[in-house]
């Protein structure tokens, strides 16, 4: 498949599908934090009755956080590299990944992809806009991966 003939997938689509995705993932995360600190907290009262809920709390998010990660991960890279080629707010809105050949990605570069949004967060944004200025529509990470967001 010719990337000429491929119609790329616009900022908003995009930042509309990121926020399809981050409700779902917060809703997820959210349920997954409740559940770990109860869970934390009644294990903590068995062991040791002396201990405070303000470092239950801390410690249950230190946990929560590396579980955020891995689960943000695995959703992202097993999604757009799966058949679907796209999260459930890219299907949502019509929009998919690929490789700069228009194939779908593989697990290893929808890792790299993902990955590559910390550096595009980290730089004020600005990767993520990248998306609406350059030819083919990539952000940061789209262009480190090789990756192309297209619409159907």
């Amino acid at each position: 498949m010719e990337t000429k003939n491929m119609e790329y997938a616009g900022f908003w689509k995009r930042f509309a599908a990121m926020v399809l995705d981050g409700v779902l993932i917060i809703f997820f995360a959210s349920s997954l934090r409740w559940v770990l600190n109860d869970s934390l907290r009644m294990q903590m009262e068995m062991v040791d009755e002396r201990m405070d809920y303000e470092k239950v709390q801390y410690i249950s998010y230190m946990i929560w956080s590396v579980y955020l990660v891995f689960i943000r991960w695995c959703y992202f890279a097993g999604m757009e590299s799966s058949p679907f080629q796209a999260t459930l707010g890219k299907l949502a809105l019509g929009l998919y990944v690929t490789d700069e050949h228009g194939e779908r990605v593989s697990f290893s570069k929808a890792t790299g992809r993902f990955f590559g949004k910390i550096l595009s967060g980290l730089i004020l944004g600005i990767g993520y806009i990248m998306a609406g200025t350059s030819a083919k529509k990539q952000a940061l990470h789209d262009q480190m991966s090789g990756c192309l967001v297209l619409q159907e």
